[in-house]
C-alpha cells in the first residue's frame, strides 16, 4: 500500500544565512564533498555556536535496522553495495564502501547527538538525514523555511532506500480467494489514500500517488516519488536509477545486523576497512552454513 522516502531535509533560512545552495531535486544532488562543504559553512553561521549543524537520527541507534536503511544508500552511491551474487567480501568492504564510510565518519564533529529528538524542528542544526515519516512534525515546526533534498552523491548518483510493509497471501492459502477480494479492497485508490494519509508514506501505486497532495507534482514531497520513479531493483547499476531494494534473502536479518554493528563501530571511530571486513566475513560464514539461503 506504501513504500518509502529517504532524504535531507534543510532549514532554508539557516542555509541562506550561510550562504549554501542547496538541490532542488533529484538531478542536481550535492556531491559528498560538496555536502562536506556544506556543513563547513553552516557551521560558520551556526546560531547556537556549537557547531553541530547535522542530525543523522542518532537517537534512533545506528547498529539498528534504522543504520541499514538510512546509510546502505552511502554504499550503493559509492559503487559498492551490501551482497553481490550472495556474497559481502569485496563489496561491502571493497574500496569504494570503505571510502563511502570514512567520509560519513568525517562528519561526526557535526552532528547534534539529538537525544530529546528535536535537535532540526527546534532550529539547532539545519539539515536532518531522515525519512518521510518525520514530514509532519518538521512541516509543523519550519513551515516555508522546509525543503527536501536527496541524499548527496558519492559518484555513482543519488541513492536512496525504498521498501516498506506489505500484505500478501501465503502459498498454501486455503482462502486465496478471499484473501485476494481483501487485498484488492486494500490497494484501491480510497484504501492506499487513507493509509498513506495517516501515515504519511508515499503512496505505493501510481494512481494513489498521482492524487496525493504531498507527493504529486508539485507537492512538497514530490522528491521522494521522482526518487522512487527510478526503481534501481537490488543492484545500484548506476546514476540513472536512484530506489534501491534492500537485499531479498531470508539472511537479511544477519545482514542489517552485522552492517549496523560495522557502521555503529566506524561512527564510535573504528578504522572502517576493519569494521566492513568484520562485517563481510559474519554475514559469508552464516550465509555459507546455511547454504546461501536458496530460494525454494
Amino acid at each position: 500500500m506504501y513504500d518509502s522516502g529517504l532524504g535531507v531535509y534543510g532549514n532554508k533560512k539557516l542555509l541562506d544565512a550561510a550562504g549554501v545552495d542547496y538541490p532542488k531535486g533529484v538531478g542536481d544532488a550535492w556531491t559528498a564533498e560538496e555536502f562536506t562543504a556544506a556543513l563547513t559553512a553552516l557551521t560558520a553561521e551556526d546560531p547556537d555556536g556549537d557547531g553541530k549543524v547535522l542530525d543523522v537520527s542518532e537517537n534512533y541507534g545506528l547498529a539498528t535496522e534504522w543504520g541499514t536503511y538510512g546509510f546502505s544508500p552511502v554504499l550503493w552511491s559509492a559503487g559498492g553495495a551490501l551482497l553481490e551474487d550472495g556474497r559481502a567480501a569485496g563489496v561491502l568492504d571493497g574500496p569504494e564502501a570503505v571510502s563511502a564510510l570514512t567520509t560519513v565518519q568525517s562528519w561526526k564533529p557535526y552532528v547534534d547527538p539529538n537525544t530529546d529528538g528535536n535537535a532540526f524542528g527546534k532550529g539547532r542544526v539545519a539539515l536532518s538525514w531522515v525519512g518521510h515519516w518525520q514530514y509532519p512534525a518538521y512541516s509543523a515546526a519550519l513551515d516555508e523555511d522546509l525543503v527536501v533534498l536527496p541524499l548527496p552523491d558519492f559518484g555513482n548518483g543519488t541513492k536512496t532506500g525504498q521498501g516498506s510493509w506489505a500484505w500478501g497471501i501465503g502459498a498454501g492459502s486455503k482462502n486465496g480467494k478471499a484473501a485476494g477480494a481483501f487485498l484488492d479492497f486494500l490497494l484501491d485508490d480510497g484504501s492506499v489514500g487513507a493509509m498513506t494519509k495517516a501515515n504519511g508514506a508515499p503512496p505505493a501505486t501510481h494512481t494513489a500517488l498521482a492524487k496525493s497532495e504531498l507527493y504529486r507534482k508539485g507537492g512538497p514531497l514530490q522528491v521522494f516519488a521522482d526518487q522512487l520513479a527510478a526503481p534501481c531493483g537490488t543492484r545500484a547499476s548506476g546514476p540513472s536509477c536512484v530506489a534501491v531494494t534492500r537485499p531479498v534473502t531470508a539472511g537479511y536479518p544477519v545482514v542489517t545486523s552485522e552492517f549496523g554493528k560495522a557502521l555503529n563501530a566506524v561512527y564510535g571511530g573504528a578504522d572502517p576497512k576493519t569494521a566492513l571486513s568484520k562485517a563481510a566475513r559474519a554475514i559469508d560464514r552464516d550465509f555459507a552454513d546455511n547454504d546461501g539461503y536458496p530460494l525454494g
